[in-house]
Parts: C-alpha cells; structure tokens; sequence
C-alpha cells in the first residue's frame, strides 16, 4: 500500500504543515476493498506528528524512522488495517524556517469572594508562555497572549478549567488555549502593633522613622497557626530613602510565615528624617 502523507507538527521556529507531502509505503493485512480504496485515494493524509519523533537532518529536513512512523500507521492506512512492515527504513520531510518569538500569557481574571474567603496566590497558567510566528512587523508589535475573560463571584473553593486565547491579529500561536488554576482559601485576619525599624543606615548618621510604629495587617491561611507579628522584622531601607525625593518609604518585613497570604501596614508610607549626629 502507497499513501501520500502530509505531516503537520509543532516544531518550534517551523511551519506547522510540511512544504510537500511523502509517499508513504507499506506491507499491510487488510481487505481487498481496503486495497481499492488506498488505490484510488487522491488526497494527502494529514498527520500529527510529535515534534519529538522528528529528528533534524539538516537544512529545512526532518527524519522520521520506520519505527516510529509505526505510530502512524492506523493515521496513515486507516483503523482496520495491520501494518505488517514499511517498506523505507526511515522518512524525511521538510518544514520550513519560520519568524518566531515566545511571549507570556496573561490572565484577564475578574473574581469576587465570599467573606472570609480569597485567592491564596494569582491564577496558574499552563502553559504559561506561548510561541507565535508571523511576519517581523507583526512580532515586533505583540508583547503577550490575552485569555478570553475569566470572571468569577462569591468564591468559596478552589476553581480550574481551560481557557481560549485570544487571537493575535496577523500571527498563528503555538496553543490556542491553556489549563488555568486559582486556590481559593478561608483566612483569618490578625492585626498587631509592630515597630518600624532602618537598615543600612551609615555609622554617625542619624535617621528616624514616623511614626515609629504602626498596625500590621496579616490575612493568614485559616487556621493560624500563631500570630505573624511575632516573628516579622518591619524596616525602612536606607538606600531606598536616599533615592526618594520626598523621604517618604514603604517599609519591608523579613521572616513572614509562609501562612500569610497577604500583609499590609497602617499607614502604608512613613515619613523619614535624616541629620548628622554630633560628635
């Protein structure tokens, strides 16, 4: 049996369909009407091959071997043939150099929650990037990959599903859709009185930070396992403050348990003075 095939893969940096199609041939068991069939088939057979089974050979070439083809083999004949054995030790096929660039892909995710209830983290993607191939002026333009709109309300567990991209104008993508994932968590919120420390403020510097305490805000996994003020170190970093214009800085926290899922301060921005101390 001969059957001219026409491979498409997902190489990446090559076109998804070959230049031209194969001759395909084989030692089959199938039934005389299968044979006239196969015989009179006038129309190349598309087939999917995982760019993994392709291994480059130079130039635009792709090689396929007879073992591997045999995957094929129901794809290529049809489901009520046996391939007994091909008649070629191996295939090639060309694929031809496309313009290329990998680009992220964004979640457009809306979701309310129900009280006492948030996301544990941002929505997962998988894949998280995807590959897109078009003329230069079109890449050179597009920077990520929208998701069709995800919008959820009073959320109370964990959600996932499988989201379509949107399609960018003048470009084919690698995926048309990826998985998605958001934890949904019930919290409890703990609120403490903290000190505001400094670091990396020079020896002879003076430096002080108003005000000089403030109420940390922790929303923690329920149940909390204790209070995160206990452990946290809250500080104004003092390079950060020689770069500000204002002397206003956002204070940072070391040793944060991993069961907070989100801290903020009260007030968010402290004002900070420096002067000479007097020798």
């Amino acid at each position: 049996m001969s059957v001219s095939v026409l491979p498409e893969s997902s190489l990446k940096g090559r076109a998804s369909v070959a230049r031209e199609s194969v001759l395909v041939s084989a030692r089959c068991s199938a039934t005389g009407f299968k044979h006239i069939q196969l015989s009179h088939q006038k129309r190349d057979i598309k087939v999917k091959i995982h760019a993994e089974d392709l291994v480059y050979s130079g130039d635009d070439r792709y090689t396929v071997s007879a073992a591997e083809m045999a995957k094929y083999a129901s794809e290529i004949f049809g489901e009520d043939v046996t391939l007994l054995t091909f008649l070629n030790q191996s295939y090639t096929f060309q694929f031809a150099a496309e313009n290329y660039k990998t680009v992220p892909v964004r979640a457009v995710f809306s979701a309310t929650y129900k009280p006492q209830y948030m996301a544990s983290g941002p929505v997962v993607l998988h894949p998280d990037s995807v590959t897109v191939y078009g003329s230069k002026s079109s890449l050179a333009s597009l920077d990520a990959v929208l998701t069709k709109d995800l919008s959820f309300s009073d959320l109370s567990k964990s959600v996932n599903g499988a989201v379509r991209l949107i399609q960018a104008p003048g470009v084919r993508m690698s995926d048309t859709e990826v998985a998605w994932s958001l934890d949904v968590v019930r919290y409890v919120e703990l609120r403490s009185e903290v000190k505001i420390g400094a670091r990396g403020v020079p020896l002879g510097t003076g430096f002080s930070v108003y005000p000089s305490s403030a109420t940390a805000v922790f929303r923690c996994q329920f149940p909390a396992r204790s209070n995160p003020a206990e452990t946290c170190e809250f500080y104004i970093d003092y390079a950060e403050f020689q770069g500000s214009l204002t002397g206003r800085c956002v204070p940072h926290c070391d040793n944060m348990p991993a069961y907070v899922i989100e801290w903020h301060m009260e007030p968010e921005v402290f004002d900070c003075v420096e002067r000479e101390e007097a020798e």
